[in-house]
């Protein structure tokens, strides 16, 4: 089968297309026949050697696929050969073929594009356990997503709609403020030339943020902090902005604030499972009724993951990059 294997670590040049073998199918998994696979920050930072494999996982990059049930392990049941299905992966996207988990598969919505639902799996997962099932998100709360332009940041904002939450994202320009608006977004924060402390606390009348989604990391920490509203929990989900931050424990006790920093690929397949179980009871359901979509900005075909990648690293694209098989 076609896959892609990173030569080394570095920029987009180190992605290559190489032949390997379709993976074994074990029992309790399912075999994927990839139509699409999705492109998450997660890739990159596996391409530039700060993000490894967890152990046991395949060193093909890809977190997120959707395609047809080609085949299944020993114990699985309720997955009929060509069904078409999406999945939630430690690794092995970025290929024609990926064994999976069963409790990682899911089926695609219904009225969602095979090739568009490989946008969701990740995205879903990380929203839906890191807002809600962490930091229980509810009708009212004001809550500030960084990156809102992404694909965490689109999925992130209409769920939030959809709760009755108050969704405030911080983006690079005011086109992709616009933007984050068409996916629920009530207000936008410009990072480039705007503080985001002050215009949070202005937008929230003075309340400030009941919770923060952060891919940025120490970079916003002491601003974080400064954000959030009494009781505020602060999630780290990425470091963009570096790893390593003083933490004022002071403005932390007096705002009762709580800071708490996530992964989901090492997480044990049974974690990911009640993940999961979760998008489909609460998440699915809304990507069907129309309330939440798919967040596609580019496709490229896999021969064109070097491309696909300087385009992700340009910072210009907004929602999903995809790659198709």
């Amino acid at each position: 089968m076609r896959a892609v294997e990173y030569a080394g670590s570095g920029g987009p040049e180190v992605a290559r297309v190489v032949e390997r073998p379709v993976p074994p199918v074990r029992p309790g998994e399912v075999l994927v026949r990839v139509v699409a696979a999705g492109l998450n920050r997660a890739d990159v930072q596996q391409r530039k050697g700060f993000y490894p494999p967890p152990p046991g996982a395949s060193d093909i990059p890809g977190l997120e696929v959707s395609g047809t049930v080609a085949a299944t392990g020993a114990g699985v049941e309720g997955f009929d050969a060509g069904a078409e299905v999406c999945a939630l992966l430690a690794g092995g996207g970025y290929a024609e073929y990926v064994a999976v988990p069963a409790g990682q598969v899911l089926p695609v919505p219904a009225g969602t594009a095979l090739r568009d639902a490989a946008a969701l799996p990740e995205v879903a997962a990380t929203v839906w356990s890191n807002l809600f099932m962490g930091a229980a998100v509810g009708p009212g709360d004001w809550v500030l997503v960084h990156g809102g332009s992404g694909g965490i940041g689109t999925m992130a904002t209409q769920l939030l709609a959809a709760v009755g939450a108050h969704a405030v994202v911080t983006a690079g320009g005011q086109e992709k403020i616009e933007y984050c608006r068409g996916f629920g977004a009530e207000a936008g924060i410009d990072y480039r030339g705007e503080d985001f402390v002050e215009r949070m606390l202005e937008i929230s009348g003075g309340h400030g943020a009941d919770a923060i989604l952060d891919v940025v990391g120490a970079k916003y920490l002491e601003r974080n902090l400064r954000t959030l509203a009494v009781g505020g929990r602060l999630v780290v989900i990425g470091l963009q902005g570096g790893a390593r931050a003083e933490l004022d424990l002071g403005l932390l006790m007096t705002r009762r604030a709580s800071v708490a920093g996530t992964t989901l690929r090492s997480r044990p397949a049974a974690e990911k499972a009640g993940i999961v179980a979760g998008v489909r009871e609460h998440v699915w359901p809304l990507v069907e009724s129309g309330r939440v979509r798919a967040a596609v900005g580019a496709t490229y075909p896999l021969e064109r993951v070097s491309e696909a990648h300087e385009f992700f690293d340009s910072g210009r694209h907004t929602g999903k990059v995809l790659l198709t098989m």
